[in-house]
């Protein structure tokens, strides 16, 4: 009886939380929620309709941001390779081969590329606020390097998970904290690190569903089951000695509660996020103030198309959605960060088969710019080029110049044709209302038209790829490339 009184007064509490933020003329996404940056969902292969791994991602980030797409060949740098110097100055030791990857770059920031290599291996995150306060670090500690080394360097979404813990437990980890998102064709993970040398990572269960905004999700921790969990061995201890966690007090160890900046995991826009995700997917409903769980077996088994609506989500038809049916305003405007979002520079579905070869079986639908305004466009991991117009220079100049302050975005910018698709966002969101009905039938058009083609052409594909591996990689590129400039058209 007086948990349920509890209860109420919580949920009563929380109501009154949500009706200011709706009622006031606050923009939390213009304002103090600009720190809470991107969307992950990751999917066990025995809950979606074909038994893929799916990983789905909004990637968000403010200010002025170009996208470059480059493919980075198979390198074997070799047994007298030179280490790694990382952006603080420490080093780490260079990789003895480093696998091919698609490369999505964001000039300038430090934690917000993403990378999709030969096997199959996706790689993106999300920032997690810590309350870490004393952090231990080698040399300022490991930050951009750490997930493009695991692109470079892992065969499976699990042993990207040991080589990103190996790394971080000998260098530490540089920022705050956050949760890298791995996932290959038979398995998907979450790899969440804390500023300094402390790690935790857990398995998304075969049949279920994992989603996180932007706060740590992972709850009970069992080192002992290595088939599942992985992580620092004194993770618990650490947090009992810090103060952060009493058996006495607080009974089962829960990581998310113990290792979080308690302010963030209040955070209407990660709330929400969360919340609004879970019940489009779960058979149970719940409340914004409940206990979300790690993960939860979705109503029904997902395809593609199911998560492409998901990333389009601004709170239609709920109490956070302030526009009316767009009559009041734009849906990116909203008072809670909603997942389809101002700061998105671009969206993705990653399904990742292990019944095919890798070439045809891991599979990128890739949304540029915004998922509510633009296909998703499928780009497969052999890719063996990418558009010349979607990238400013070479890969290895890139990388050399990643962190250059730009000064004239324009300049900089000029020629890249990736921003088309920003540019048709922004038209669109100048009268959402009136341009979105003519924009989304557009969009839905090319996304069913290829759904429906797909099963088709990757058998095609297959048999392509059985005979002659070059020529099967040669026609998926084409495809890829005919479908990219499609969508620069429409955008145009």
């Amino acid at each position: 009886m007086k948990k349920s009184i509890i209860k109420i007064i919580r949920r009563a509490f929380m109501s009154l939380i949500l009706f200011f933020f709706v009622t006031s003329g606050v923009n939390a996404q213009a304002t103090g929620e600009q720190g809470f940056n991107c969307f992950s969902i990751l999917i066990g292969k025995g809950a979606t309709s074909d038994g893929s791994v799916m990983f789905a991602h909004n990637e968000d980030d403010w200010g002025d941001r170009v996208v470059n797409w480059y493919r980075v060949p198979y390198d074997y740098p070799g047994d007298d390779a030179d280490s790694i110097t990382l952006k603080r100055g420490g080093k780490i030791a260079q990789a003895k081969e480093t696998f091919g990857y698609l490369w999505f770059e964001i000039p300038e920031l430090e934690f917000s590329d993403s990378y999709f290599n030969e096997y199959g291996i996706m790689i993106a995150s999300d920032a997690c606020v810590s309350r870490e306060d004393k952090p231990e670090q080698k040399d300022g500690g490991i930050g951009y390097w750490l997930r493009r080394a695991m692109a470079e360097r892992a065969r499976t979404a699990k042993e990207a998970v040991k080589i990103g813990g190996q790394l971080i437990s000998e260098t530490g980890y540089a920022s705050s904290g956050r949760t890298y998102c791995i996932a290959g064709p038979k398995e998907a993970w979450m790899l969440s690190v804390v500023k300094g040398k402390h790690w935790v990572a857990e398995r998304i269960p075969d049949g279920e569903v994992a989603i996180i905004p932007n706060y740590y999700t992972i709850t009970t921790v069992d080192l002992s089951d290595t088939v599942n969990f992985l992580g620092s061995p004194d993770i618990i201890d650490y947090a009992a000695e810090r103060g952060w966690y009493d058996p006495e007090r607080d009974g089962e160890f829960n990581f998310r509660k113990a290792y979080s900046d308690q302010g963030n995991l209040q955070s209407l826009g990660n709330k929400a996020r969360h919340w609004i995700t879970i019940n489009a997917l779960s058979e149970k409903q719940y409340n914004i103030d409940d206990d979300l769980p790690f993960s939860f077996v979705p109503k029904k088994r997902l395809t593609p198309k199911d998560i492409f609506a998901v990333l389009r989500n601004h709170y239609e038809g709920t109490e956070l959605d302030v526009t009316d049916g767009y009559t009041k305003g734009n849906p990116h405007h909203q008072k809670a960060m909603s997942v389809c979002s101002e700061t998105n520079q671009y969206g993705f579905v990653a399904q990742l088969r292990s019944n095919m070869p890798v070439e045809t079986g891991a599979l990128l639908w890739f949304a540029p710019r915004r998922p509510c305004t633009e296909p998703f466009i499928p780009v497969y991991s052999c890719l063996l080029s990418v558009p010349k117009t979607f990238a400013l220079t070479d890969y290895k100049t890139a990388l050399k110049h990643h962190f250059d302050k730009i000064d004239d975005f324009e300049s900089y910018s000029k020629g890249q044709d990736y921003l088309v698709f920003g540019q048709k966002a922004d038209r669109v969101d100048t009268n959402y209302g009136k341009f979105i009905g003519e924009v989304k039938a557009s969009v839905e058009d090319m996304e069913n038209e290829l759904l429906s083609r797909q099963s088709d052409f990757e058998k095609r594909m297959i048999e392509t790829y059985n005979r002659e591996p070059e020529q099967a990689k040669e026609l998926m590129t084409e495809y890829t490339m005919k479908r990219i400039n499609r969508a620069l058209k429409m955008a145009r």
